[in-house]
């Protein structure tokens, strides 16, 4: 199954061209998986199998290189998949999704392997050219202050968009290891038959593999799946980061001087804290996550530890400790007891070797509960740390003291005791009723009594791990500063007669009204005291989150980035005015409907000042695995949404956007009219919830098992209720991907051209909004959408879908100048053209599945197999779009 140039066209087809702009390296790796591949079918299911993959392969090839015929190749696909029974269907499907994972494998190992070959040349080039732009600007003194001051904050949450089996990604990881063998032999043409063997062992396992989920996820395995993120990646990767950002810093540093950069780095996570809508996270639930985290990474803490201090055999003889680090070394040993004199006899003469390894027990006692030998927190295990790092400089050995000791440093400080901060979310409304039912008195429901046990829990961790474990409240669909006060008095009624616990409770802003409103809701929480508190507290410090999703699934893409930014640009505004150091929490999903994208650029097109040196956002679902799963990509990512951070937080950068959105504030009212006018008609037709349900398989993707939350909030199935997520990936699985897009030609349309094309240029917000716009629609098909709108019974809805379709493609190649989307981002162009006809061909199974399954006819025995059926082909088209919801 690998991608050859189409055999059957006489002229070069756009097909043609993307096979031979791939790269050598690229292409050769993806040949190799897909002729592995090849060999694995026939093995299973003989030669007619992998026969009947490789017509199909061919028709839906054809099809897209003779665009004008492309109906009759369209019709004999359908005829080829109709003519094949449901088992052998399944396994077709199987084929082309189990290709996908391995040909987004070869990709991300490309990419990969190009930053590692481009870092070997020295620091990364966004690092090195933000920071030159930033001294040039605010100079030494400025830029060391911002610096200072530097957060960028990823919060990891359990939203329901991967839709690979953690098995999966298993197997796709063993197969990477087996590449990885074949790229170091520099063989991939002829691999020795021991490796070849491996090879195909891992190709058939992946094969092997279920690639539906049997059971529903709970919230416990969503927990787990998460710490693979922090164990395989996130640990090690921290103190590379710093590292980067230190050789940008200070070029001429070998090693020998303390690294300048902090750890900025934080991470959170709503992992077993968000029970919005969610039933299934508990008290109890919540508890076991923090125990889960904590024991994570004390064990990464004390491995680290144990293996750096068995390295660190410096001697009294050639580094002599001084008397302050002689005190803590007695300190140590007195502490540990008994187990003190082994490990001093393993280590004689070698006091810092001796001392990191005590260290290295009372993590570990830390970690068992031991309190005889535990720290009291992570800044106990800090300070120790920084007093064998300054006897080891005072002693004479600076690289010692500033090589691995410091990475450690920097792991601890980073992640503390707890791993990242679990943050508690719920909707305004649960807390409404909770109150209401404590002051009446009566009987309390389940929902109160969940509420009332979760509060007791945070108060228990924070006694138990400190504060910072879990102190963030995030209060969904905030109205008013009644929402907040509400959490303060029920956490106080929870705990009563004992202390409440320390609690940043914030407001979510997420529809139109509310974000509009949150200037005068902000007034007003300011006047509270258990605010007022915590804000002397934290240095003035608050705490604001603005959602993307619900905005945009309400009002469409246009009004709600607009919205977003004239909120964000108010409450910095604000924040100035009365002297508060703000935080914006962007809740960011990662489709394009979903305020998705390269993060980097969305943090170029913030607010003027809404950045100021922190930057605080949520990961999701598959989007956590794109950016975190491999470590160079990583580290990649993380050092570029730094670069951003500091470069948006230069007086220059907040003077170009507060200019430009002045200069464009006309054609933003325009757009924003236009395009929200042309949304709002098309989601309040009679009838588009039930089209909407009938043309996409929005009904079957809660039988995926992606997470453990309900698809609807309160379990009503309209469209209202129905979450973000959802709304987007069904959209996104019958080629239209809709939210992405929908109602900007519209907007477009009514602007001048002229004035478009010069706020595309220099305005980064509408720069951002419609590149975005761009990608989503690059990843459509008008040709393949339009089978899926003829599944449902209101034709005059497909017409205004498309209709608005070929407008927005018009507009944006107008004011972008271009004759085809993507036509000057190559790499993306051809990625897609390569992906297109395959994604093809799954649809062709999944309209089989979906025809079948809204026709009614279907026995109960056949249903589920087309069910099944349907849910493999969502799986495999998700793996070959790269994004879910």
């Amino acid at each position: 199954m690998a991608i050859p140039a189409d055999p059957d066209t006489r002229e070069q087809s756009p097909r043609d061209t993307a096979v031979q702009q791939m790269p050598r390296a690229l292409r050769e790796e993806v040949r190799l998986v897909g002729d592995a591949l090849g060999e694995v079918i026939a093995e299973h299911g003989g030669a007619a199998l992998l026969a009947d993959v490789e017509a199909l392969r061919r028709t839906v090839i054809r099809a897209r290189a003779q665009d004008e015929r492309r109906g009759g190749y369209t019709d004999a696909a359908d005829t080829l998949v109709s003519s094949w029974s449901l088992d052998r269907a399944e396994q077709v499907a199987r084929a082309f999704t189990c290709y996908f994972h391995l040909v987004n494998l070869a990709e991300e190992r490309y990419r990969a392997r190009v930053l590692r070959d481009a870092g070997a040349a020295g620091p990364a080039e966004a690092l090195t050219n933000a920071l030159a732009t930033a001294r040039a600007e605010l100079g030494d003194e400025g830029l060391d202050a911002l610096i200072a001051n530097l957060r960028v904050h990823p919060v990891f949450t359990a939203h329901p968009t991967e839709a690979r089996r953690r098995a999966v990604t298993s197997a796709l990881r063993r197969v990477g290891d087996q590449l990885e063998r074949l790229a170091e032999l520099r063989s991939p043409d002829a691999p020795p038959p021991e490796t070849r063997r491996r090879l195909l062992e891992e190709v058939d396992g992946l094969w092997r593999t279920a690639q539906l989920r049997s059971q529903e996820l709970q919230p416990l395995d969503e927990v787990r799946t998460l710490m693979g993120v922090f164990d395989e990646t996130l640990f090690r990767l921290v103190p590379a980061v710093y590292r980067e950002l230190s050789a940008a810093l200070d070029a001429s540093d070998t090693g020998a001087r303390l690294p300048p950069a902090p750890a900025f780095l934080r991470f959170g996570s709503w992992v077993g804290g968000d029970r919005d809508g969610n039933p299934h996270i508990t008290a109890q639930v919540t508890r076991e996550t923090m125990l889960i985290q904590s024991e994570h990474i004390l064990r990464g803490l004390e491995a680290a530890c144990t293996r750096i201090g068995t390295g660190l055999t410096a001697d009294s003889a050639t580094t002599p400790p001084d008397g302050r680090f002689l005190s803590r070394l007695r300190v140590a040993r007195e502490i540990v007891g008994e187990g003190a004199a082994a490990i001093g006899t393993r280590s004689p003469g070698e006091p810092y070797r001796e001392f990191l390894l005590l260290v290295a027990e009372r993590i570990g006692a830390t970690r068992r509960a031991d309190l005889s030998l535990a720290y009291a927190g992570p800044d106990e295990l800090v300070d120790d740390l920084l007093g064998l790092q300054d006897a080891l400089a005072a002693a004479g050995a600076p690289r010692q003291a500033y090589g691995e000791l410091h990475e450690l440093i920097w792991q601890a400080q980073t992640f503390g005791f707890h791993l990242a901060d679990l943050e508690i979310r719920q909707h305004s409304s649960v807390h409404r009723n909770a109150l209401a039912e404590i002051a009446a008195g009566g009987a309390r429901s389940l929902e109160t009594e969940e509420v009332v046990a979760t509060l007791r829990t945070v108060a228990l961790l924070q006694q138990r791990l400190g504060v910072r474990v879990c102190h963030r409240y995030v209060v969904s669909f905030t109205r008013s500063a009644d929402d907040i006060a509400a959490v303060y008095a029920l956490a106080d009624r929870a705990c009563a007669p004992g202390a409440a616990p320390e609690l940043d409770v914030i407001p979510l802003f997420e529809t139109i009204a509310d974000l509009r409103n949150s200037r005068d809701t902000l007034d007003t929480m300011l006047t509270l005291e258990p605010v007022r508190r915590r804000m002397a507290a934290t240095g003035r410090g608050l705490e604001v989150m603005l959602g993307y999703s619900d905005s945009a699934k309400e009002s469409g893409p246009v009004t709600a980035t607009l919205a977003l930014y004239a909120a964000q640009a108010d409450l910095a505004a604000w924040a100035a005015e009365r002297s508060v150091r703000l935080t914006l929490f962007h809740g960011r999903g990662g489709a394009l409907g979903r305020g998705g994208g390269p993060a980097n650029r969305a943090v170029m097109a913030q607010a003027p000042g809404s950045v100021s040196g922190r930057f605080k956002v949520t990961e999701q679902g598959e989007v956590i695995f794109a950016r975190y799963g491999n470590r160079t990509l990583a580290q990649r990512h993380l050092e570029q949404v730094t670069s951003a951070v500091l470069l948006t937080s230069t007086p220059a950068a907040r003077q170009h956007t507060e200019q430009a959105a002045i200069r464009f504030a006309a054609l933003a009212q325009t757009l924003d009219e236009a395009a929200r006018s042309a949304y709002r008609d098309l989601i309040e037709s009679d009838g588009f919830s039930e089209y909407f349900a009938e043309v996409t398989p929005v009904r079957e993707l809660a039988h995926l098992n992606l997470g453990s939350r309900p698809a609807s909030r309160g379990g009503d199935r309209g469209l209202a209720s129905l979450r973000a997520i959802p709304w987007v990936f069904a959209w996104s699985q019958i080629r239209l991907n809709l939210p992405g897009w929908y109602g900007i030609g519209s907007g477009l349309a009514g602007a001048s051209l002229d004035e478009l094309r010069i706020g595309y240029e220099e305005w980064p917000l509408l720069n951002v909004l419609i590149d975005n716009a761009e990608m989503s629609l690059a990843k459509t098909d008008r040709f393949m959408a339009a089978e899926y709108l003829r599944l449902g019974s209101q034709p005059r809805i497909a017409e205004l879908i498309l209709a608005e379709y070929d407008r927005t493609i018009e507009l944006i190649l107008a004011v972008t100048d271009q004759s085809r989307l993507l036509e000057k981002r190559r790499v993306l162009s051809w990625a897609v053209e390569l992906r297109n006809p395959y994604i093809d061909a799954l649809c062709h199974l999944q309209l089989r599945a979906l025809r079948a399954l809204r026709s009614g006819d279907a026995l109960d025995a056949d249903r589920r197999r087309l069910e099944q059926l349907l849910l493999l082909t969502v799986n495999g088209i998700a793996a070959g779009l790269q994004n879910t919801g």
